[in-house]
């Protein structure tokens, strides 16, 4: 009698134990799906996100990326060579070339971001560390393969 009521306790702890055990699981199961839906939106809105910011980049302008596969260049290489002749105008002696403002005294206006929109045309933004603005410049490549640059438009921050 004893070993059945024993044996009775312990298949009964058992039982209440893996009960709770089965909805502690059943509980993460359900948060862990919620957590999934919530993740798949953000995703998706990310995803959009970034396609509507992807479209005015020359990566993903098959137009631009023609023009200039028709005469004869590389875009993989193409497009650092183009950032990197911007780049290097930061290095040029008294006033940058292409940024129409003055640095505040000690200091260089410089090129910092500089995104190709298509075969035309780039955005660039530029500091001195104390003052900033963004500029529009259009770019081509003359029959000599000769970079040139045009500051089309600038502006610069107001300082508060």
């Amino acid at each position: 009698m004893y070993l059945f009521v024993f044996t009775l306790l312990i298949v009964l702890f058992q039982y209440v134990s893996a009960k709770r055990i089965f909805v502690d699981i059943d509980n993460q199961l359900v948060s862990a799906k919620k957590e999934v839906i919530k993740y798949k939106d953000s995703v998706a809105v990310l995803r959009k996100d970034n396609w509507d910011l992807a479209h005015f980049n020359l990566d993903r302008n098959e137009d631009a990326i023609t023009y200039f596969e028709n005469d004869g260049y590389k875009i993989d290489e193409l497009i650092p060579f183009i950032k990197d002749e911007l780049y290097k105008l930061n290095e040029t002696k008294g006033q940058h070339p292409i940024i129409p403002y003055g640095a505040s005294s000690g200091r260089k206006m410089l090129l910092n971001t500089v995104k190709m929109l298509n075969h035309k045309w780039i955005i660039a933004d530029f500091s001195d560390g104390e003052y900033w603005g963004e500029i529009f410049i259009t770019y081509e490549i003359t029959g000599n393969k000769e970079l040139k640059f045009k500051l089309v438009e600038s502006f610069l921050y107001p300082f508060d």
